[in-house]
């Protein structure tokens, strides 16, 4: 890691000392549950209604039996709700007839279900059973990478990789929490408050075409 880079790390994590993941749950179904609603999805509204869902569905059998017209009314309030219904109930499908109701912790078996992306599998590992193959990218992280000038690349698998060759193993499961934090409080989209930003003298303000 440069000392561009590691100047930029510590920065990030002396303003962002408390960061957290960001989905509420209590096991590993609960967090795939949570990770396939998610998508184009705030976490606040995915929050609220894990809420009530998780007390109603509480294994992989009850969302494999579940009536779709029922779940879809149960998540309703999240983006593409019919979607994401439909993922559920077929990949916990798949969870009750090849593992026993389990989540695997494997990347390859995870992106085998419904729903569930590399981006998803990631986070299902490192939350779930601590196991860090990988960097979390979403938008923010594809955001602020670009404009901090760590990737020219536009895909996440390829900003992953990227990411996973600029910084060490240990810092490849806070990083996306950082830069997450960063992303909602100052590098927003489409403008970024760059006047307010500890970044600022740090930053090449890569494909921002207007500043505050």
């Amino acid at each position: 890691m440069d000392s561009k880079i590691s100047k930029q790390i510590k920065l990030l994590e002396k303003n962002y000392p408390n960061v957290k993941f960001y989905l509420n749950f209590s096991n590993p179904l609960e967090l795939l549950v949570a990770s396939i609603l998610s998508a184009q999805c705030t976490d606040q509204v995915v929050n609220v209604t894990t809420l009530k869902l998780f007390k109603k569905y509480k294994t992989a059998k009850d969302y494999a039996t579940a009536d779709v017209k029922e779940l879809e009314l149960n998540i309703k309030s999240v983006n593409f709700f019919r979607k994401k219904a439909e993922n559920i109930i077929k990949a916990c499908q798949i969870l009750e007839e090849k593992y026993q109701g389990k989540i695997p912790s494997s990347m390859n078996k995870l992106i085998e279900l419904p729903g569930i992306s590399r981006k998803t599998a990631n986070v299902i590992q490192q939350n779930a059973f601590n196991i860090i193959d990988g960097i979390v990218v979403d938008s923010h992280v594809i955001r602020v990478t670009q404009r901090l000038g760590w990737t020219k690349n536009k895909n996440p698998e390829k900003i992953e990789n990227d990411l996973m060759n600029l910084f060490p193993k240990d810092k490849w499961k806070i990083l996306p929490h950082l830069l997450k934090n960063h992303g909602r409080a100052i590098c927003k989209p489409p403008v970024p408050i760059c006047s307010k930003c500890f970044l600022n003298k740090l930053c090449p303000k890569i494909v921002i075409e207007k500043f505050n």
